[in-house]
């Protein structure tokens, strides 16, 4: 059982900033920001979860199981992840590339200290075994001096793959492609640093500076952290209603008023950009029928561009009725990963990028988000973050983009580094 109490705040924008601070004395951490991005479906302006009272954490071996037999377990609001090699739990898949960074393929944890801020409200559910601190803790926030964090020294990043064997492997890929193997695979590569150290706030305070996305996230499970700038939904439950927001399409922003419009209308009319959309748009629509309400899947919006700090992003929205005989995580199981970060036909896809990959994408382009008590759940994509592992000084991001019959390897390079450039910057 929890405790909930109410408290009004006058600068949401500091307290924000103080209870993040406050939050660096737990083991484990959930910090969500919107931004104050515009969205139709946000419940939140952003999310503090600390301290697990309880936790599951797992490879892949029946984690779709563990998962919700914890949920039904507790019946309590849950904050973790979903790692993208879950997909071996659900299909018939494996994953045996390198992996630098060593985090569970899934975590969750029950938070003992729970804060919603929404405008200049503050809703504090604090389990009844800590409720007696809650006072404590709200005075220790307000007096966090939101002060700059202590800037880490620069990482010096290298890719794992050459431009010249990334382009090998999108020829690779394209050979597939116009065999009719498959219509569209999103492949990814890595940029790692070993032997460093970084100031995980200070690395995610910059990264969401500059990107200022509706889905940035703040995680700490120990030693492994997560500081994401991410832009895309997966997937939110309300009730019966499921919205999935897949992200294909890609421009540069620029300084110039009339330049930066003129990138966005290319965006929108680019027919590469468009097909690559569309694709992962049907298959989106497919993975959602699998547990819907006969007649309810719709797309809400198709291929809409959407502007943020570092890009244009062309997104469409899907929405179903979920059909009451599938659990929260049937849903999870039947639509994960996202299509977006996959390919078509999913399967075929995601045995061919495996073998020309040469990391394990771990926790990047899986999701991280939260259950509610009421079985609502909302999760984002993990693309546009930085991985850390402060015990092996591990740092790491990968990017990617979606490779068609269409794609020129040379400018799927060039998409590549655009979408690097925030993480770039932060690190280097």
């Amino acid at each position: 059982m929890r405790t909930l109490i109410h408290k009004t705040i006058e600068n949401p924008i500091v307290f924000k900033k103080q209870v993040l601070d406050w939050s660096q004395q737990f083991r484990e951490i959930v910090f969500m920001d919107s931004n104050d991005y515009p969205q139709e479906f946000s419940s939140f302006d952003a999310i503090l979860a600390v301290d697990a009272f309880t936790l599951i954490q797992t490879d892949y071996h029946n984690a779709f199981e563990d998962l919700q037999q914890y949920q039904q377990t507790t019946k309590d609001w849950l904050f973790g992840y979903l790692s993208y090699d879950l997909k071996n739990d659900s299909e018939n898949l494996q994953s045996t590339n390198f992996d630098g960074l060593g985090f569970p393929d899934l975590f969750f944890f029950q938070p003992k200290k729970l804060f919603l801020l929404k405008g200049d409200q503050v809703t504090i559910h604090y389990l009844n075994l800590c409720d007696d601190e809650v006072e404590e803790d709200w005075n220790a926030i307000l007096k966090c001096n939101p002060i700059e964090t202590k800037e880490s020294s620069v990482v010096s990043v290298q890719p794992r793959i050459s431009k010249e064997k990334y382009i090998e492997k999108v020829n690779a890929l394209l050979a597939h492609l116009h065999r009719g193997d498959i219509y569209e695979a999103n492949f990814c590569m890595e940029f790692y640093a070993e032997n460093s150290s970084i100031n995980p706030l200070e690395k995610f305070e910059r990264l969401n500076s500059i990107s200022q996305t509706p889905f940035a996230v703040y995680f700490k499970n120990n030693q492994h952290y997560l500081l994401s700038a991410t832009p895309e939904r997966y997937l939110r439950k309300e009730g019966e209603h499921l919205i999935s927001q897949p992200i294909k399409g890609t421009a540069k922003r620029f300084q110039d008023k009339t330049e930066d419009e003129q990138s966005k209308a290319n965006l929108a009319s680019d027919p590469k950009e468009r097909a690559e959309n569309i694709m992962i748009t049907d298959l989106v629509r497919n993975d959602l029928s699998r547990t819907a309400q006969k007649g309810t899947v719709q797309v809400q919006e198709l291929c809409v561009i959407y502007s943020f700090e570092q890009v244009h992003q062309m997104i469409s929205t899907i929405t179903s009725k979920l059909d009451d005989k599938y659990s929260n995580i049937d849903v999870l199981r039947m639509t994960f990963p996202m299509g977006s970060m996959t390919g078509a036909p999913k399967i075929s896809v995601m045995k061919i990028i495996d073998e020309l990959e040469e990391t394990k994408r771990g926790l990047y382009s899986g999701a991280i988000g939260y259950f509610t008590p009421e079985g609502n759940f909302d999760f984002n994509v993990v693309i546009r973050s930085i991985l850390y592992n402060q015990e092996k000084k591990y740092i790491s991001f990968s990017v990617g983009s979606a490779i068609t019959s269409l794609s020129n390897p040379e400018k799927e390079y060039e998409e590549c580094l655009l979408k690097a450039k925030a993480m770039h910057e932060v690190l280097c």
